[in-house]
């Protein structure tokens, strides 16, 4: 899941494991440069790997939410004649027979039924721990602790930075860009800060890549979660962690995301031996002050 290695976006870490159908799908895009329209074909198939092999260029396109011209595109950037010649592969590649028992459900269902898929590709992902557990490392030890999030992926730093400041000692959103959001870096560096938190979901937006950029070269070492090992912020980050969005609705979802930022907390707070007794501390000032409706 590290972004520093091109072996951290391989099969058997963002899969599962490395004979899985996805894992062998990731595999074959290793190595090649893709634009963002690929990286989105490519993270599409990836989450639909028992689907694909059975699927036409028009039906990929309207997966990934692309042309039909792009999937061709996609297909000879990966070296092959075209687009049924990949599929010929994938059907090499994925399981034999196509999944049965499909049974039809309106557009709101399908959104529902698309982030329990990205939960499971999410548990999937969790069987091996040390990604996460190295995170959790890195941003216990960071004192203070930056966590950013712009536009879309805001609510999800501000999620993870309040309950971060219950038992980190210096937690510091930065949810807000403009021009002072390099002055903030800066701040945290001088303070001691060893590690950045971000938060990157779709569409990514440019000052987020910049920001990241701006950080390692202050010597921050930078953890993602992002919707994607293909993400663009995958170039900036030290260590990156997956976590896939929903796209059905007119808006993304980001159960997973959402989720996978509960799991750094768990992670943490097991690097930080005084989490418990600052839990205890806080719900006894709270029932003092009668914060909250018993």
């Amino acid at each position: 899941m590290t972004a520093d290695t091109s072996a951290d976006t391989g099969a058997d870490r963002d899969t599962g494991g490395p004979d899985s159908p996805a894992a062998r799908l990731q595999a074959l895009f290793e190595g090649h440069r893709l634009t963002p329209t690929q990286r989105r074909i490519a993270h599409s198939m990836v989450r639909r790997a028992a689907d694909v092999p059975f699927l036409s260029s028009v039906e990929l396109a309207e997966l990934a939410g692309v042309s039909q011209p792009s999937v061709t595109r996609f297909a000879v950037a990966l070296g092959f004649d075209g687009y049924p010649a990949l599929r010929r592969h994938l059907r090499e590649v994925a399981p034999a027979e196509q999944p049965g028992g499909v049974r039809a459900y309106n557009e709101y269902q399908q959104a529902v039924e698309a982030e329990i898929e990205n939960l499971r590709h999410l548990a999937e992902v969790l069987a091996d721990p040390r990604p996460v557990q190295r995170a959790g490392r890195l941003l216990a030890a960071s004192r203070p602790l930056p966590v950013l999030g712009l536009r879309a992926a805001a609510s999800q730093a501000y999620g993870f930075a309040y309950f971060a400041a219950k038992v980190h000692p210096d937690v510091r959103l930065v949810h807000e860009g403009g021009t002072m959001i390099h002055d903030r870096i800066d701040a945290a560096v001088r303070a001691g800060a060893s590690a950045l938190l971000c938060f990157a979901l779709p569409r990514h937006p440019r000052e987020v890549l910049d920001t990241l950029s701006y950080a390692k070269e202050a010597g921050l070492t930078v953890v993602t979660v992002a919707d994607s090992a293909f993400a663009p912020v995958a170039k900036v980050s030290d260590l990156l962690l997956p976590a896939a969005v929903g796209t059905g609705l007119a808006f993304d979802t980001a159960c997973a995301p959402m989720l996978l930022g509960r799991v750094l907390l768990e992670a943490m707070c097991d690097d930080l031996p005084d989490a418990q007794t600052r839990l205890e501390e806080f719900d006894a000032r709270a029932a003092a002050r009668g914060l909250f409706v018993e």
